[in-house]
């Protein structure tokens, strides 16, 4: 039998995360494959499902960003090794408060982004939402000789 090419990590319902929607997928926060990361869109709710920041777009930021972090590491990367990240914002007044946030967290990576004003997203009270995509180096996370 082969090996599986990824691994699935926080594997989740939508109809236990949104409850006030009948919805039936079956989803998670981030998929390994092979040396790529690839991280969900995280808000600014925590893994226990309590929103923080109502109606503050940087606390959400900041909340977003600790998801990444944490799932990156669950996966085996980290924030330094983050190519790629799209920010999808519910007013364009949010861009600097959200930009400076995101911008703490990824100080000297360097990654591509792409920023995206938006109507709506999931949640109504959701003002911002990011995802990452990241790789794991060769040889990364394991003991040096």
């Amino acid at each position: 039998m082969s090996q599986p090419t990824h691994t699935r990590i926080r594997m989740f319902n939508t109809k236990d995360t949104y409850p006030n929607q009948s919805l039936d997928n079956d989803l998670c926060q981030a998929v390994r494959a092979g040396n790529t990361v690839y991280v969900r869109g995280q808000i600014g709710t925590d893994f226990d499902g309590n929103l923080v920041g109502l109606g503050d777009p940087r606390a959400q930021a900041e909340q977003a960003m600790k998801n990444v972090k944490q799932l990156l590491e669950e996966a085996g990367s980290d924030l330094s090794h983050v190519v790629k990240t799209t920010t999808y914002l519910t007013d364009v007044r949010f861009r600097e408060p959200v930009y400076r946030e995101v911008g703490k967290w990824l100080k000297g990576v360097f990654p591509i982004s792409t920023g995206l004003t938006v109507v709506a997203l999931g949640q109504p009270e959701w003002l911002m939402e990011i995802d990452v995509i990241a790789v794991i180096p060769d040889g990364w996370g394991q003991p040096q000789d």
